[in-house]
């Protein structure tokens, strides 16, 4: 366990800028906001549901399938239009939530919206025949040939079937992530197959001008999101900014790792609204491959000039990278990403990464303002350290404070390696008080966290542990 202490004068560092609580404030505003907007769609459908005389249909026999299904189509539209929405990188919602949040929440939201729609298919059926199970599928197969919209319906709920079947964890990891993602496209393929059926023939939709005017804003407010900002923002800035390939470096790690990074350069790079520690998502336009996007880390800050992505090979589209030359054209998306100087609310900060996931805190380090002192970073490797003689520079000119911790894990359960010699009483204490013996001051600071998820999720149950408030705990999961 090594620490570099910050050198004292060595270069004039700029005038530190303020730190300031309101764009912190902005967020969590927004994230209510968003928030009460979804739970106010739900219930205003449900209130129409009610006025329909949904609640008294429940006493009627076969009827109450019906009612029930369409309660369960309801909410599985909103919910439907919900998911999309999450994944439409609308700037508003990336900002505030996070893409890895969104993700999670984007997963829950999806699975709750098509076991809603399988119920409503099965209710809907089954209350139209009755009640009779076995005339039930000759129901289905009448409702599909004659009724409009319903067959393409039908063609987007098996759409759907195959994005979920896909998405279960199991399957994914049978997948490469290029295979899922487009797999996953097909999720618009299936909301959209919903829309005819749904506008044309549901009560629900087409019984006021209130109702058939919030569906169809609803629809279109979604249909321009995902035009918009996942076609429109990208094609702009891949124009405008005209990102290229200037070398491809392979960067000193552990031996058993292979870390690459790519630099790039572009036109009028500082109208480009990136921040460090965010991520972009890029393709190489370099012959085969080229449609697959992959989301990489700025391993430097941005200095309107030039980008810089490090990736640890672990597939097909990071061993391309090796391979790809200078001069070559990029495809942009984004910047995405909270680990940034976005919700920070402290003077102080700490980085604490392992692994690749050093990236985008080396990126932090160098682009976040702070005074000598204020900054510390506790970087576990299993062996040599990545970015080891950069992050030695930055704690000469900028006074970060950094402690590498080598090493295997000194237990299954602890994110802590185990140390050597004098330090082996570091050994006996828990990671609790092993992180406040290495950031006394831990509740004092602004908290950067990346790495692998098991580890990750033993930081932050130390540091939580230790009172760090969650609202300074920052990390971001890059899981798929």
């Amino acid at each position: 366990m090594t620490t570099v202490a910050p050198a004292d004068g060595r270069t004039q560092l700029p005038p530190l800028l303020p730190v300031t609580r309101s764009r912190a404030r902005v967020d969590h505003v927004t994230r209510f906001l968003s928030g009460m907007l979804l739970y106010g769609a739900l219930a205003l459908v449900a209130w129409w549901w009610i006025g329909d005389g949904g609640i008294g249909d429940l006493a009627d026999g076969h009827q109450a399938l019906v009612s029930l299904g369409r309660i369960s189509g309801l909410a599985a539209s909103v919910l439907l239009l919900t998911q999309v929405l999450l994944m439409a990188r609308i700037p508003v919602l990336e900002g505030a939530w996070g893409q890895d949040r969104l993700a999670r929440i984007h997963r829950v939201v999806g699975f709750t919206s098509f076991n809603l729609m399988v119920a409503h298919i099965v209710l809907i059926s089954w209350g139209y025949a009755a009640g009779d199970l076995l005339a039930t599928p000759g129901l289905v197969w009448y409702l599909i040939r004659d009724y409009p919209g319903i067959l393409l319906a039908t063609a987007g709920a098996l759409a759907l079937v195959m994005v979920v079947l896909t998405s279960i964890r199991a399957a994914r990891r049978r997948l490469r992530y290029e295979s899922w993602h487009l797999l996953h496209l097909y999720a618009y393929l299936g909301v959209g197959l919903a829309l005819p059926h749904q506008l044309w023939t549901g009560q629900q939709f087409t019984g006021s001008a209130a109702r058939t005017a919030f569906w169809w804003t609803a629809w279109g407010a979604t249909a321009v999101a995902v035009v918009a900002f996942r076609l429109g923002v990208p094609a702009y800035r891949t124009w405008r900014h005209d990102l290229r390939v200037t070398s491809v470096v392979r960067e000193p790690s552990a031996a058993d790792d292979e870390v690459w990074s790519v630099y790039l350069s572009g036109r009028d790079l500082h109208r480009m609204p990136v921040r460090a520690g965010q991520f972009l998502t890029f393709r190489f336009l370099n012959g085969a491959g080229w449609s697959r996007a992959h989301p990489y880390s700025l391993s430097a800050a941005p200095d309107d000039r030039s980008l810089r992505a490090t990736v640890r090979v672990v597939g097909d589209g990071t061993r391309a990278l090796r391979h790809v030359t200078p001069g070559t054209r990029v495809v942009v998306e984004g910047p995405y990403g909270r680990l940034s100087s976005r919700p920070r609310t402290q003077r102080k900060v700490a980085f604490i990464g392992a692994g690749i996931g050093i990236t985008p805190l080396r990126s932090l380090a160098e682009g976040l303002d702070y005074a000598p002192g204020e900054a510390v970073l506790l970087h576990r490797c299993t062996s040599a350290p990545l970015f080891a003689a950069e992050l030695d520079l930055l704690a000469a000119e900028r006074g970060l404070r950094v402690v590498t911790l080598p090493g295997r894990r000194r237990a299954h359960d602890s994110f802590m390696p185990r140390a050597h010699g004098a330090d082996e009483a570091f050994n006996r204490v828990n990671d609790v008080t092993a992180l406040l013996w290495l950031v006394p001051d831990l509740t004092e600071r602004d908290v950067y966290l990346c790495g692998p998820d098991t580890w990750e999720k033993q930081v932050v149950s130390a540091a939580l542990a230790a009172g760090l408030p969650s609202s300074q705990l920052h990390s971001e999961s890059f899981r798929w």
